[in-house]
């Protein structure tokens, strides 16, 4: 949990330090090339600047060991970081179309265009290899800070590739308005990215299901599954940050004594714990078995099988988050 943490620490200065140092190319290229397009990047990088910095205090704050007053932690703070983040984006966007706007109307003299497009390209390349590997490192880490702020330098590369082929089109035609027109464009974009971003925050502040880790968890349970593990359902998965909680009913041998039912408890929450990465909290809710159960139940010395060994349930996302029993028919 630590060397999660330490990455995640380290990534995010290493976002935040790169979005300082491209507004400043950013800002050289605007001022060699007085391109509205550059400018618009440029803009821009200001919310980077900002984003990241939350982006840095969102992820040390959820670092911070559970409390009285947070008993699940602070690792919904990241969610917050990332709706903030979509938010600036938004802001950004209508900035740049209103400034997009104002200069189709009014046009402006453009200069030195070789030194801004080599200044946008190397900006390019530093978002796109830093975008990338904050989503990979996020996403190992279950951090929505840092997966949206590689997001956001990803989308940040991205309008700088639009900036570029508008600018080679207006040395190719030299019409001046082409270098407006790729502003507004790039407005869209970045207004279509951060709202996306507030979407995904806002879904995860609801707990809305997230298929992906569902199904991973499921995979986890499957991979490691017992034959005394009979049946399981109701499935919640809430995510704190990098930490899970999950909520589920477990069905085991009606005749079992507490310490065996312990056992078979640690063993269930061993096995996610395992692969599962980072830190999870289990509340367990046990069921006993039904006689309807001996049909789906492997286990080869129950003194009190009614029924022969049928098959296995098929568990998938579908049937472990039902509110009932598998072995039991719906009416």
């Amino acid at each position: 949990m630590q060397v999660s943490q330490n990455s995640k620490f380290r990534w995010i200065i290493v976002s935040l330090s790169l979005s300082i140092i491209l507004m400043a190319i950013k800002f050289t290229a605007y001022y060699l090339t007085r391109s509205n397009a550059i400018l618009s990047d440029a803009l821009e990088s200001i919310i980077n600047v900002i984003a990241s910095s939350f982006a840095f205090y969102s992820i040390y704050l959820s670092s911070q060991p559970k409390d009285k007053d947070h008993p699940y932690g602070h690792g919904k703070i990241e969610y917050f970081s990332s709706g903030f983040e979509g938010a600036l984006i938004i802001i950004a966007g209508v900035w740049i179309a209103i400034e997009a706007i104002q200069h189709l109307l009014h046009p402006q003299p453009i200069q030195h265009l070789d030194w801004g497009l080599w200044l946008i390209l190397l900006t390019v390349v530093l978002n796109g290899v830093v975008g990338y590997y904050l989503q990979k490192v996020g996403k190992r880490t279950r951090s929505e800070a840092l997966i949206a702020d590689g997001k956001h330098l990803m989308t940040d590369s991205l309008s700088s590739v639009l900036i570029l082929i508008g600018l080679g089109l207006l040395i190719l035609t030299g019409l001046q308005w082409i270098d407006s027109a790729a502003s507004l464009v790039l407005s869209l974009v970045i207004f279509y990215n951060g709202f996306m971003l507030i979407r995904g925050s806002a879904a995860a502040l609801m707990d809305q299901t997230d298929p992906e880790l569902m199904e991973s968890i499921v995979n986890i349970l499957k991979n490691h599954k017992r034959n005394y593990w009979i049946d399981v359902h109701n499935m919640r998965i809430q995510k704190y940050g990098s930490d899970l909680h999950i909520d589920c009913h477990l069905t085991l041998q009606y005749y079992w004594d507490l310490r065996q039912v312990h056992v078979a408890v640690h063993e269930f929450v061993e096995a996610v714990e395992k692969d599962a990465g980072g830190y999870v909290e289990f509340f367990i809710h046990v069921d006993p078995c039904l006689p309807e159960c001996c049909k789906y139940c492997r286990l080869a010395d129950c003194p009190v099988r009614a029924k022969a060994f049928k098959r296995d349930i098929d568990w998938s996302i579908h049937n472990l988050s039902k509110n009932q029993k598998q072995v039991v028919e719906p009416d």
